[in-house]
């Protein structure tokens, strides 16, 4: 097996690319960075696959009580990114507050699965939530290479230290990703 440093950049280019974005975790951190939320989903993942062969970017969140429409005016624009695909959890109320209900299972199963079916070569995972490290980890053994890609204020210990690469955020970062529509 070359070492990385041997690896010909037509081999990099061939690498096949998945992207997982855990919705809420990147919105939150979005607001709470950039003062904004709008992101063009399809620029980021080109961004963040620089190059290689990016086959399909999955977007996980909850639908949520949407008075204005804001919501589903944001998941219309997602429906209309190629490759991308969004899966949603639901929300259950917990006394007064709506917790979100299967989105992190639903993102590390088809990780999984989707490593298991020889899908992907790397998988790039956009969350800091250390929830997600064991899944990283039995991935890279099935032999896949996984990045995280988090803003490093909210990139838990642990799933900065089992990834095989980082792509720190920051507002510069998405200067040119934002979705103006």
């Amino acid at each position: 097996m070359p070492s990385k440093s041997m690896v010909k950049s037509s081999d990099r280019n061939s690498e096949r690319v998945m992207v997982f974005v855990d919705g809420s975790n990147l919105y939150h951190v979005l607001g709470q960075n950039c003062s904004r939320h709008n992101v063009h989903f399809d620029k980021l993942a080109n961004k963040l696959s620089n190059g290689r062969d990016l086959k399909r970017t999955y977007y996980y969140n909850i639908r949520q009580e949407d008075q204005n429409g804001e919501q589903q005016k944001f998941l219309d624009s997602m429906f209309d990114t190629p490759y991308l695909e969004v899966k949603l959890g639901i929300s259950k109320q917990r006394g007064e507050t709506s917790v979100e209900k299967g989105v992190d299972i639903m993102m590390a199963t088809d990780l999984l699965k989707l490593a298991w079916e020889d899908s992907y070569d790397a998988a790039i995972l956009v969350s800091g939530d250390g929830d997600f490290a064991y899944a990283v980890k039995t991935v890279k053994d099935l032999g896949k290479h996984v990045e995280v890609a988090a803003f490093e204020s909210n990139l838990s210990w642990e799933l900065a230290n089992i990834a095989d690469k980082r792509h720190f955020f920051d507002a510069e970062y998405f200067s040119k990703l934002w979705n103006n529509k």
